[in-house]
C-alpha cells in the first residue's frame, strides 16, 4: 500500500549516519545572502497517520510525504492529502527515508510522544524544520537531548499548541495575553501568586485517559509494523489498547490526561506568570498508588517556585470557590471577572505584552524564534514530566532545576532519562 521514494533504505541509513556531525539546509530554501525569497513555498512532511496528522493536512506548504507503521492509515491518510491538491505526495513506512531526502523543509511529528525526540533529532541533523506535537517529549531527558539538537542544528521549532499567543484560554473565557497584562501590570499585586487549573476554572484533565492492567497478548494485525511503533520503548505485548487512540493511558507511550493536556494548559500558564527561564523546586501529589505500566488518575498536583508561586492541578475540583490566578491584592476568576475594583477599565491604560511570531513558515524565513520554541517548550513540557514523575511514583519530590535532578531520590532520578531499546538509543 505504499509508493516508496526511489532512494534506497541502504542509501538512507547511510545519508542519515554522515547527518550526524554537520547540519544541513536545502539549498533551494535559500535565496540570495541565504534568505529565503518570501515568495518560496515550503515543503512539509508528515510523521504518523493518526487522528491529529488531520489537522496538519489544511496547513501551509505543500505535502510531500506522509508516513506510518499501520500501512492502512498510511493510506487513507496518503489518499485524503491527495484529495487536498498534494499530486506529488509519497507514502514511506520508514520515516527516516523521508528526512533522508533534501526536498522537504519542514517536518511534522504527528506520533505518540515515545518518538518525539527520536524524530525531532534526526530531522535536525538534516536541516529540517520541526512540527512538534504536544507533549514535546515524554522524558525530561528527551527533552534536553531535543533542544540540544535543535540549537546545534539552528533550526526553527515549534509545537502544536497556541494558546499562549492566540484563541480563548480553553474555558477560562479568556485569552492568556490579557491575564498576562494584567499581571504583568500589577493589578492583582505581586507574587508569590497562586494558579488552579481545575473543572471550576475551566480545565477538563480527561481522566479517561486511563491504562488497563493485565492485559492479555493479542495477534498482531498484519498492516501493522507494533515492533516499529514501540520503537524507543520497552518491549511489551501487543494489546491494541496500547496503541492508536488509547496510547495515553501507558507511561511507556506518555502520561494520560496530563501529558495529553498539560502543555496546552501549563505553557500559557508559564507565559502568564513570566517564567519561561523558571523551573519548580518541588512538586507534590495526592494520588492513589500507581500500576507501573498503566496510568490512573490525580486528586491534586501541586508545583511551587522558587518565590513561593504555586500552580495546581486540581483534579478533584475540590476548591469550588477557586481563581484562576490569585495574588497579594486580587484575583482573576473563570471569565476574565476580578474582585479589583476598576479592573476593566485600569486594563484598559496597561500595555500590551510584547509581539511574539505565531507563523511558523515566517519565522523559518526570517530567522527568528517561534513564540512557542525548544526553549520555553522545553520548560513548559518539564512541568508535565515533573508531575508524571510525581504521579508515577507516588512521592512528592525537592526538583533542582540546574542540575535537572531530584533532590534524594533515586526512584525519581531513574524516571529522568529512561533507557531506550538497544535499537533506538539516543546519543548520551
Amino acid at each position: 500500500m505504499t509508493d516508496l521514494n526511489k532512494i534506497s533504505r541502504r542509501k538512507a541509513l547511510g545519508n542519515l549516519a554522515s547527518l550526524a556531525t554537520i547540519s544541513i539546509v536545502p539549498s533551494r530554501v535559500l535565496g540570495l545572502n541565504g534568505q529565503t525569497p518570501p515568495s518560496e513555498e515550503l515543503t512539509r512532511a508528515l510523521l504518523g497517520c493518526g487522528g491529529i496528522s488531520n489537522s496538519h493536512l489544511g496547513m501551509p506548504g505543500r505535502i510531500l510525504a506522509v508516513c506510518d507503521v499501520d500501512s492502512q492509515r498510511m493510506a487513507q491518510r496518503h489518499g485524503q492529502a491527495i484529495k487536498k491538491g498534494n499530486k506529488d505526495v509519497k507514502a514511506y513506512a520508514d520515516f527516516r527515508e523521508i528526512i533522508a531526502r533534501d526536498d522537504i523543509d519542514i517536518i511534522h511529528t504527528c506520533t505518540p510522544p515515545h518518538w518525539h525526540a527520536h524524530m525531532a533529532i534526526a530531522a535536525a541533523k538534516a536541516g529540517k524544520h520541526i512540527w512538534g506535537e504536544k507533549p514535546m517529549s515524554r522524558t525530561i531527558g528527551e527533552g534536553l537531548a531535543m533542544k540540544k539538537a535543535i540549537q546545534k542544528a539552528d533550526v526553527k521549532f515549534r509545537i502544536n499548541t497556541w494558546f499562549r499567543f492566540k484563541s480563548t484560554f480553553y474555558g477560562s473565557g479568556v485569552t492568556a495575553r490579557e491575564v498576562r497584562k494584567a499581571v504583568d501590570g500589577g493589578l492583582i499585586g505581586d507574587g508569590p501568586y497562586k494558579v488552579t487549573l481545575s473543572g471550576v476554572t475551566g480545565f477538563n484533565w480527561k481522566f479517561n485517559w486511563v491504562g488497563k492492567k493485565n492485559l492479555e497478548e493479542q495477534p498482531i494485525p498484519k498492516h501493522f509494523d507494533y515492533d516499529t511503533w514501540l520503537g524507543p520503548a520497552p518491549y511489551k505485548p501487543y494489546h491494541p489498547h496500547r496503541t492508536h487512540g488509547t496510547f495515553r493511558g501507558y507511561w511507556d507511550y506518555d502520561g494520560g490526561g496530563l501529558g495529553d493536556m498539560g502543555q496546552h494548559y501549563l505553557d500559557p500558564i508559564q507565559y502568564i506568570l513570566n517564567k519561561d527561564d523558571e523551573l519548580p523546586v518541588s512538586v507534590e501529589c495526592d494520588a492513589d498508588p500507581q500500576d507501573q505500566d498503566a496510568v490512573g488518575s490525580f486528586r491534586r498536583i501541586t508545583y511551587t517556585y522558587s518565590d513561593g508561586t504555586q500552580i495546581i492541578l486540581d483534579g478533584a475540583n475540590k476548591d469550588k470557590s477557586a481563581a484562576l490566578i490569585e495574588g497579594s491584592e486580587g484575583k482573576i476568576m473563570r471569565g476574565f471577572k476580578s474582585d479589583v475594583k476598576g479592573f476593566a477599565e485600569k486594563l484598559k491604560k496597561l500595555p500590551d505584552p510584547a509581539p511574539q511570531v505565531t507563523d511558523f513558515h515566517q519565522a523559518i524565513r526570517e530567522k527568528k524564534k517561534f513564540a512557542l520554541n525548544e526553549e520555553n517548550g522545553f520548560n513548559s513540557c518539564t512541568l508535565i514530566n515533573l508531575g508524571k514523575i510525581a504521579h508515577r511514583t507516588n512521592q512528592n519530590l525537592k526538583f533542582d532545576p540546574k542540575k535537572m535532578q531530584f533532590i534524594d531520590n533515586a526512584k525519581a532520578n531513574a524516571l529522568v532519562h529512561q533507557k531506550d531499546r538497544d535499537k533506538w538509543k539516543l546519543p548520551s
